[in-house]
């Protein structure tokens, strides 16, 4: 299938909304919110899905070392090396060097001026080194010399070799001078030949230890082998963790498609549908409202009517009671005309059977209560919130298609990681570490034997400098004890001349071994020394990698020498520092190795995951909305004829006149108690009596009739006072028919805008809907390109080899050889002064031929023959079996033998 176009189409939806869904992410569920219309919806937020860790591999190797107490004598010997040689290591000398010998070196070709230049610069920096080796050659070829021309000078009598030990008066002084600088000398030997047998035993213990890290590297690598198929196979199958999600989705399309669509169109359509609804609510009200204004009519109609009868019945009984002569009396005539005055007050002050009826406009508004608006308006609800379960429906095809596409991806997903042979290769990779494990393991008897025989030859060669120590301190400690002051050099005991005796064999023995161990010392020191700057310290600070990752170092043709290597590309930008560099952070081998050049991860699910096809399938998501109805004919036609009820016709003003008026034009209970009052002025008799009964009739009037009618104004139905009737019928019936045209006209708008202008919110919702799926898909595949960059095939275990060999070539081997002739180094050049120092003091303990006697002048001594010589203020007398020495040789201090006496003229 053609999956590019499929990919550019989705890549362009994501790239519009992509910062908006990584913010959106964060919160973690989508949250509805209305907008306005005109206004741009954002797309909602991406469910983030948890697809879990990748299972890590747990590598055993730690490639780390410390030296411990003997790093302090490595330490020392870096300081050492580092004033031989001070200088930065030369890495664009080396470049330049390996980029102008690339054909192979030449000897015609160094005579030219780069090769000239190249070669002085390189004599510049090993300067300290040639230095060091030239001094150690002189070392070795003038000391055989020097031996030689020693030992011939002692032949001669010379050097030291007269059997003859001349007086002084600081003897003792010089003897222990010469003793004390022996010792130090010794002990300074001692700390070297310690130092030395330190590194030579390091070399052997750290055996166990190189063992060690290759087992566990051997060991991590086939965890790398064995743990990388199963977190390919995890890799791959969480894509079924994206697709159930998408899955989940589409099966809930109704819900979050048409719950999306119902959001933005419920902004203009549910208002219109609760002024429907509010409407039917007035109706019922406006129908309770006329029948309490209707029935209570009714009873303050008739109320009035039996209260005016009464009242005026009672009006005229008060008359004619009044027209009694004893009214005529003049105490009692001015109260009389008082009553007679106020008869006018008993009289009704509201007419209410002048107020228009309102059965006409109740029963209308009966009529229209027959239709239930309320349910209508319900059916339109349900219309409109049935646009989830239309899109579900419209869209079942749809989703079932999208179903077996994604089906058909997974199928491809797995069908493709099963192309590669990535386990069988795994595999064969496991056995061939196994045999190459086997193979080294076979060698371990070998590496034993030769360190045996290397720890040997090393002993060896400390022994002859032990040697030499031993014969110092033999010769110290016979010569210290065996000594006497009170002897003279000629009868020196046999324990004070073996003293002597042996330090002379230590002198003679340090000539032989000294310029073979110098030797020794200066062949390891050139080889160890320029191994541990131009090796080990460039590969510590990894500019031994920037020397391998130059361009075009190996060949003029071929830009990087890594790739060229693994994948004959050598224009590919991997190079040997950032994969180690990588490495060690335990990133993963796909992006170490930028395999992404090799198989592109991104043109692989760009090509499944990114399906065309399904892009055009849910492109194709169409939702028709034009079955909503919102309000049905029969609802309109109520709202008409509840405007046209006739509610706007009825005369509130006279209502609301007639109910601000009292019942009565006076308060009858005061009227009465009036009454009562001027009839206690009158004597008593027969008038008092009927005036106060009047009094009782009007109270009574009051109770019965009066009370009864202002509760019948006061309190109606829904416990309402008959005014609020009025005032709500009256605010009902302004501009009702406006009311109902804008309720049909808003509901109109919003079935139109359902109808013919929902199309763009469709459009939008659905393009939302679709990313929303598409983004699952791009956290699937965010989701691999990371785990297959730091967690999937961690190569850990590569940089822990580099940095293994580093250990046992640098720590192991390397500083030990630098410190094993460090300290043998030292021995050399502290035997030069303790050959001097042994020959010096030998005179002082070996038993001498001659001697030197010191006595006061006159003093002819016990001696036979005396020769005496004026030296200051005593005589210097030679003992001496031969007379006349002094006379007969001039060097008194060294008469010739016998023999030679015996052979003179």
């Amino acid at each position: 299938m053609l999956w590019t176009s499929w990919l550019v189409l989705l890549l362009c939806w994501g790239a519009t909304t992509s910062g908006e869904q990584q913010a959106e992410e964060r919160d973690g569920t989508p949250v509805e919110a209305r907008a306005e219309p005109q206004r741009q919806r954002s797309p909602p937020p991406v469910e983030p899905l948890d697809f879990g860790f990748v299972p890590a591999a747990v590598y055993d190797t730690h490639a780390y070392f410390e030296p411990g107490p003997i790093g302090l004598l490595f330490h020392m010997v870096h300081a050492f090396l580092y004033v031989v040689q001070p200088n930065t290591f030369p890495k664009d000398l080396i470049i330049k060097v390996i980029q102008q010998n690339m054909g192979g070196i030449k000897i015609e070709e160094w005579r030219k001026p780069d090769n000239v230049v190249l070669l002085l610069q390189t004599i510049y920096y090993e300067a300290g080194f040639l230095i060091c080796a030239t001094i150690g050659i002189l070392f070795v070829v003038l000391v055989p010399i020097i031996a030689l021309c020693f030992c011939v000078c002692r032949c001669c009598d010379n050097c030291g070799g007269e059997m003859h030990q001349r007086q002084r008066k600081n003897v003792d002084c010089q003897r222990g001078f010469y003793t004390a600088l022996l010792v130090a000398t010794s002990i300074f030997m001692s700390l070297g030949v310690f130092i030395a047998y330190a590194a030579n035993h390091n070399v052997s213990a750290q055996i166990k230890n190189t063992r060690r890290l290759i087992n566990t590297n051997m060991r991590d690598l086939k965890t790398f082998a064995n743990n990388t198929p199963t977190q390919i196979e995890y890799m791959t199958a969480q894509y079924t963790t994206a697709k159930n999600k998408v899955l989940s989705d589409l099966d809930n399309i109704g819900p979050l498609l048409g719950g999306r669509i119902h959001s933005q169109l419920e902004r203009e359509v549910v208002p219109s549908l609760d002024n429907a609804l509010r409407m039917a609510g007035a109706m019922r009200e406006t129908k309770e409202a006329l029948e309490n204004v209707s029935s209570s009519l009714e009873v303050l109609q008739e109320g009035t009517a039996k209260l005016q009868a009464s009242l005026s019945g009672e009006r005229a009984s008060l008359s004619n009671t009044l027209s009694d002569p004893a009214c005529t009396n003049g105490a009692v005539s001015s109260t009389c005309n008082t009553i007679r005055s106020t008869l006018a007050q008993l009289g009704i002050n509201s007419d209410y059977s002048k107020l228009p009826d309102v059965n006409h406009a109740l029963v209308n508004v009966n009529t229209v209560l027959r239709t239930d608006l309320s349910n209508i308006v319900q059916k339109g609800y349900s219309s409109f919130n049935d646009t989830p379960q239309l899109v579900k429906e419209q869209t079942k095809n749809i989703v079932s298609g999208v179903k077996g596409m994604l089906d058909k991806i997974g199928i491809e997903i797995n069908g493709f990681s099963k192309m590669f042979p990535v386990e069988a290769s795994l595999t064969n990779f496991t056995v061939f570490l196994t045999q190459g494990q086997k193979n080294i393991e076979s060698f371990y008897p070998q590496i034993d034997q030769m360190d045996f025989y290397r720890w040997v030859s090393c002993v060896a060669v400390l022994c002859m400098v032990v040697l030499v120590l031993a014969f110092n301190t033999l010769g110290l400690l016979c010569g210290v004890c065996g000594y006497d002051e009170q002897v003279t050099p000629t009868t020196r005991g046999c324990l004070s001349n073996t003293g002597g005796n042996l330090l002379m064999a230590g002198v003679g023995f340090s000539f032989i071994s000294v310029w073979v161990l110098m030797a020794i010392v200066s062949t390891l020191f050139v080889i160890g020394g320029n191994v541990e700057k131009m090796v080990c310290e460039p590969l510590a600070n990894r500019q031994l990698f920037k020397i391998i990752d130059t361009p075009f170092l190996v060949h003029p043709a071929k830009k990087n020498f890594l790739p060229g290597m693994l994948f004959q590309n050598p224009n590919i930008e991997l190079t040997l520092g950032g994969m180690y560099r990588d490495c060690y952070e335990n990133n993963g081998l796909y992006h170490s190795l930028q395999l992404e050049t090799m198989f592109n991860i991104n043109s692989f699910l760009n090509r499944t995951v990114y399906n065309k096809d399904l892009a055009k399938v849910l492109e194709g998501v169409q939702v028709d909305l034009q079955d909503v109805t919102l309000l049905e004919q029969a609802g309109r036609d109520n709202l008409i004829n509840f405007a046209n009820s006739g509610i706007g016709h009825i005369n509130y003003e006279a209502y609301l006149t007639e109910l601000n008026k009292g019942v009565t034009i006076s308060d009858l209970l005061s009227f009465s108690t009036d009454l009562e009052a001027q009839a206690d002025q009158l004597p008593r008799g027969a008038l008092e009596n009927a005036l106060k009964g009047h009094a009782s009739s009007i109270r009574q009037i009051h109770r019965d009739q009066v009370v009864p009618m202002e509760q019948a104004m006061k309190y109606v139905k829904a416990r309402s006072t008959l005014s609020q009737s009025i005032k709500q019928l009256q605010r009902m019936s302004n501009d009702l028919t406006v009311k109902a045209t804008n309720i049909l006209s808003a509901i109109d708008a919003a079935e139109y805008l359902i109808t013919h202008n929902a199309s763009h919110v469709v459009k939008r919702e659905t393009k939302g809907f679709t990313e929303n799926l598409v983004g699952y898909f791009k956290q699937y595949t965010a989701w691999v390109k990371h785990s297959l960059s730091s967690e999937v095939a961690q190569c850990k275990p590569i940089s822990n080899i580099v940095d293994s060999m580093e250990i046992i070539g640098c720590s192991f081997i390397v500083d030990s050889v630098n410190t094993f002739w460090f300290g043998l180094g030292g021995c050399c050049v502290l035997l030069i002064p303790s050959i001097i120092v042994s020959v010096k003091l030998a005179k002082y303990y070996r038993r001498m031929d001659t001697e030197d006697v010191f006595e006061d002048m006159g003093n002819t001594g016990n001696h036979g023959e005396q020769l005496c010589g004026i030296h200051g203020d005593l005589a210097v007398v030679s003992i001496s079996p031969y007379p006349n020495t002094l006379t007969r040789f001039p060097r008194a201090s060294a008469p010739p033998s016998y023999a030679d006496w015996e052979g003179s003229p």
